[in-house]
């Protein structure tokens, strides 16, 4: 004889996602879909972003290899830093573009669900 096991949960309970969209949480499913997609693209970009640094070191390292003057060696070295600056300026820039955009989706959702 095999016992059933009761979760206490009736047929009604089987999907809380409904009971948060009637208590007026709807909308905040979808930012869960945005959140994600912000979340890829933040990840995509500053994988690309590692990719494009790990080839100025990789570039950087060859032309010191071939570098044969202490002054082309500043030269080298300055124009890394400078470009290095430069493309943690413009990835700073574009990440926080990204994490804006989704923290206005939030906001407007949460000014909707309020007004509801």
């Amino acid at each position: 004889m095999s016992a059933k096991r009761q979760s206490g949960a009736s047929p009604g309970d089987a999907n809380p996602f409904a009971k948060l969209q009637d208590a007026g949480f709807g909308d905040f499913m979808g930012m869960s879909q945005s959140w994600m997609e912000a979340m890829s693209r933040m990840s995509a970009e500053f994988v690309d972003f590692i990719g494009e640094r790990l080839k100025e070191d990789a570039k950087l390292q060859q032309e010191l290899r071939n570098c044969r003057d202490l002054g082309e060696l500043q030269a080298l070295q300055i124009r890394f830093t400078q470009r290095a600056i430069e493309q943690y300026q413009a990835e700073s820039g574009k990440l926080l573009e990204i994490s804006t955009s989704l923290f206005e989706k939030a906001d407007e959702t949460a000014k909707k669900e309020t007004a509801n």
